[in-house]
């Protein structure tokens, strides 16, 4: 037997903008009664695990102003109207790191917060890097930094690396892909 599903009677959108939308919902519950569901829509995510011939992994830092902290996180951004998830990688991938990739790989897919968004980000491993030169937004700044698996391991532990998104798509392109921490090489 399935669960009860709710029904939606209406559906307004209250902000927009290129990466989201902020809705408000009407909706009925099997019971008959009725209530208001805020939420954001979104078109999805894409991040990226780059790895380097040596297994290291790139990461960025970067100043998130919603918390007023740095944040090392991987590569990510939101999937623009028109465009597909694996370009949307591919093009977060050069804009903040300055590599390309020969190899990209969709690995999986997570809702990074399911009560408030609808959004899939899907999780890309990137191989066969190339260094072609970065071009980030006006609103961005990174800093590259070079970790390798144990590394990103003992900074999700230790708290050094904080952003949900990452920590979830680190357990779960580890889980399937698996990575080598045989080679300690940092970068």
């Amino acid at each position: 037997m399935g669960l009860k599903r709710w029904k939606k009677i209406s559906e307004q959108v209250v902000v927009e903008n290129a990466w989201w939308v902020y809705k408000k919902d009407l909706y009925e519950l099997p019971s008959g009664s009725r209530g208001v569901y805020n939420y954001v829509h979104s078109n999805g995510s894409s991040m990226v695990i780059p790895v380097r011939e040596n297994g290291t992994i790139i990461m960025v830092k970067q100043y998130r102003y919603l918390c007023e902290l740095e944040s090392l996180e991987f590569p990510a951004g939101g999937v623009k109207k028109g465009i597909t998830h694996d370009q949307t990688a591919r093009d977060e991938l050069v804009e903040e790191t300055g590599f390309s990739a020969r190899q990209l790989v969709l690995v999986s897919r997570f809702n990074p917060y399911n009560g408030v968004t609808n959004e899939m980000c899907h999780v890309y491993v990137a191989r066969e890097l190339q260094q072609v030169g970065s071009a980030p937004d006006e609103t961005e700044d990174f800093e590259i930094v070079m970790l390798t698996p144990a590394e990103i391991d003992e900074y999700i532990r230790n708290g050094t690396i904080w952003d949900g998104m990452s920590i979830a798509a680190w357990c779960q392109a580890k889980m399937i892909v698996g990575f080598d921490d045989s080679r300690k090489e940092g970068g």
